[in-house]
């Protein structure tokens, strides 16, 4: 009965009649061949080698993977290919890259570096086509969207999109952006909050119900996992079906499958 109230409260969305598992993302935030972890996408600390992070997630039970070349977009370049093959090289689980990623090039480099999907920010909002021939040309399941974004009252929803690594505000507003980017045939939303990325306080509940409510799509939360029970929240309170997380699952606060079993608890349906 949970699961379906949950189900029918929440949009966990259903296919074939039967619910849909709600899936673990952890995120590899990568610089110089490291993974690094900051607050506000700022202050980064080193948070591991990445080949061996990702071997240990797929161990600990994650459903897919995060690899975000964040200083790509920032320092003029593409994502370093070379990261993607060696993490892609022991993981059978979906792996989605972004960073740097600027035309339709990039991506099928990207893929037949080994990933699974690609996620395009910057690139997107300057080239909102790019959205449309990727989905074309690739299929919508491999095109994801990262909206960066930071709550500006003068927006009519009341979060401004950010560009470049979350250094640049665009002046445009972030969950009209994401409808936008379905309608170019985006596969997938991933919203991220500045308001609480690295903070581990939280998900940003509101930001993340904007866009899952206003896309017909599957979201991501992201941004602030820090407990238990804030990934119970993303599910029933932010209507995300994918729960990304960095900093919890990096410094070892929770484990992968502590929280499939705290949610599977709550009625939530995972893979355990």
């Amino acid at each position: 009965m949970i699961r379906y109230d949950l189900q029918r409260n929440f949009g966990i969305p259903k296919k074939g009649g039967k619910m849909e598992n709600i899936k673990i993302m952890p995120c590899l935030d990568m610089k110089e061949g490291r993974v690094v972890k900051g607050i506000h996408f700022i202050d980064l600390k080193d948070a591991g080698d990445p080949v061996e992070n990702a071997a240990f997630y797929e161990k600990e039970g994650a459903d897919e993977l995060a690899m975000l070349d964040i200083a790509a977009t920032v320092e003029n370049r593409k994502t370093r290919l070379e990261w993607v093959k060696n993490v892609s090289s022991v993981i059978h689980i979906p792996l989605t890259v972004g960073g740097g990623i600027s035309s339709l090039e990039d991506i099928e480099l990207i893929l037949k570096a080994g990933a699974s999907k690609i996620s395009m920010n910057s690139a997107a909002v300057k080239k909102p086509d790019l959205v449309r021939q990727a989905a074309k040309e690739f299929g919508e399941e491999k095109v994801t969207i990262a909206i960066d974004a930071r709550r500006n009252k003068e927006m009519p929803s009341g979060f401004e999109l950010v560009v470049s690594g979350g250094t640049q505000p665009f002046g445009k507003d972030a969950v009209a952006w994401a409808k936008e980017c379905e309608n170019l045939g985006a596969g997938v939303i991933l919203p991220t909050s500045m308001d609480g990325d690295g903070t581990q306080a939280g998900y940003d509940l509101e930001f993340t119900k904007a866009i899952s409510e206003a896309v017909h799509l599957p979201v991501v939360a992201s941004g602030g996992a820090g407990k238990l029970e804030h990934f119970y929240e993303g599910v029933v309170k932010g209507g995300a079906q994918i729960l990304l997380a960095a900093s919890v699952f990096h410094f070892r606060i929770l484990k992968i499958r502590e929280v499939k079993a705290y949610l599977f608890k709550m009625g939530v349906q995972v893979i355990l």
